[in-house]
């Protein structure tokens, strides 16, 4: 259920700082298993002995009701001593939850980028950040050690004076033949027994306070409303889809970066089947086109439309089958080639996704592997080359068979040889389909239908390939010359 509340929220969500993928994580281990050892395990210890506690003061006060009545006055002096000592055994478990949370993230990032750590000799930066998230911690620590040494010996002291002193008066009573040495043994040790056990309890109390410090954390997430429902029982669900996109008059910013405006009245059609190419410099916003279509994030003006179509009021889960992504690094999860290509259709046959292999020029490769499609990729297909991670994502893409395609540089990042295997399986998947392009490498695009040239927040360019190279000083012709000038 928590992880769930957690795969629930909106992009948005995961892009602050304090809900970033290795905190989420830390957080769904240790929250979790806070809140099942405070709530299942160390509730049942508190029922137990505040029943032990009645049970054993009803005994007590049949047997000998004097013992029992100074055992009484003295209880809380025996509770507290018990309770100091377990305390300072246990030094002090204090919130260190954030601290562990921020090391495992740190831990985690070290580990899952060990090729970048080791190639740039940074193993003692990753273990100096470890130790700097450790040090508050251990200064709490020493000083909470320092007092729990103190609170031991005193409570040892309290301990025993209490006992010699109920000792004392059971002896008084049976040498005056008030009461005999069984009685007073009984409720001695029946009471002092019974205060040990309540001391345990009461030193259970850092641990029920953690519990529900865990139990309001993950309530927080629980009870969260996303602000982008994917699976919205009002919304209207989406049967078909032709594939025109219009994003009109949108204004646009990150919700990490509210001040920095990314589209400011940015209008945008792609007519049904057609190829749509967006160019322009690096942190234009031609992703951020990408990433509304796909509504990981909402407009702050403006509409995102498909087929006429607010998307904010569709069905996201339903819309989001007819829409494919590939992105320029592949995802890929720590499992076979046959599953990460399966993820693309619930349900998906093998034949299904052969036949996609197929497609993205994928079945070569990997008809070659002793393990065929049963290889297992590793974590974020580490290895894989880049060229094979990016043809899986493509089948992936191929398998869904979406009525629209959003290509996020797929082929920036691969060789020349990668790329035009690449772009042959690209071809194969845009036809027929609404696609639109985020390219930079513009000799990858010129075959599309329409390209166009983002620039401060606008398209200030559109045309085919052919309309916009005839404008020698047009914003198209300049970056075509820059891309020349570099080569």
């Amino acid at each position: 259920m928590f992880n769930s509340a957690i795969l629930r929220n909106e992009v948005g969500w995961f892009d602050e700082e304090e809900h970033n993928s290795s905190l989420v994580a830390a957080k769904l281990a240790t929250d979790a298993a806070d809140v099942k050892s405070a709530i299942a395990e160390r509730i049942s210890v508190i029922l137990q002995n505040m029943t032990s506690l009645l049970t054993s003061f009803i005994v007590a006060f049949i047997i000998e009701w004097r013992v029992s009545l100074l055992i009484l006055g003295t209880f809380p002096l025996l509770v507290l001593a018990n309770f100091a000592q377990q305390l300072s055994l246990k030094g002090f478990a204090g919130d260190t939850a954030k601290a562990h949370a921020k090391t495992s993230m740190i831990a985690g990032e070290g580990v899952s980028n060990i090729r970048t750590v080791a190639a740039f000799n940074a193993q003692d930066k990753i273990l100096s950040l470890f130790c700097h998230e450790l040090r508050i911690p251990q200064l709490h620590s020493l000083k909470r050690s320092q007092i729990s040494g103190l609170l031991f010996g005193l409570s040892q002291l309290a301990l025993y004076a209490s006992e010699a002193l109920i000792l004392w008066y059971g002896s008084h009573l049976v040498s005056r033949g008030v009461s005999t040495f069984s009685k007073v043994i009984k409720v001695f040790v029946v009471l002092v027994v019974t205060a040990n056990s309540v001391a345990e309890t009461v030193s259970l109390a850092p641990e029920i306070i953690r519990g529900g410090e865990a139990v309001g954390s993950v309530f927080s997430i629980l009870d969260r409303s996303t602000r982008i429902d994917p699976d919205d029982s009002e919304a209207e669900v989406v049967e078909s889809v032709r594939g025109e996109i219009e994003l009109r008059h949108v204004d646009f910013s990150y919700p990490t970066r509210p001040d920095v405006a990314v589209f400011t009245d940015f209008s945008l059609r792609i007519r049904a089947g057609q190829s749509q190419a967006l160019v322009g410099a690096s942190g234009c916003g031609k992703s951020s086109v990408i990433a509304l279509i796909e509504r990981f994030y909402d407009p702050s003006a403006g509409k995102v439309m498909i087929d006429g179509k607010d998307i904010r009021r569709l069905n996201l889960k339903s819309l989001r089958q007819k829409i494919g992504l590939v992105q320029q690094e592949p995802a890929l999860f720590a499992t076979s080639i046959f599953d990460n290509i399966a993820y693309g259709k619930e349900g998906a046959t093998e034949a299904e996704v052969i036949e996609a292999a197929r497609a993205a020029n994928v079945h070569g490769f990997v008809s070659g592997l002793p393990d065929g499609y049963r290889t297992p990729v590793g974590e974020r297909g580490v290895q894989l080359s880049g060229g094979q991670k990016q043809r899986i994502a493509i089948a992936r893409a191929v398998l869904k068979n979406p009525a629209i395609l959003l290509l996020d540089e797929a082929t920036s990042a691969l060789d020349a040889e990668s790329e035009c295997v690449l772009q042959e399986a690209l071809e194969r998947l845009m036809r027929g389909r609404t696609t639109v392009l985020v390219a930079h490498r513009l000799s990858t695009i010129r075959g599309v239908d329409c390209i166009g040239v983002v620039q401060d927040g606008r398209i200030v360019e559109q045309g085919s390939h052919g309309e916009l190279v005839s404008r020698p000083e047009g914003a198209y012709s300049r970056l075509l010359q820059l891309q020349h000038h570099h080569i």
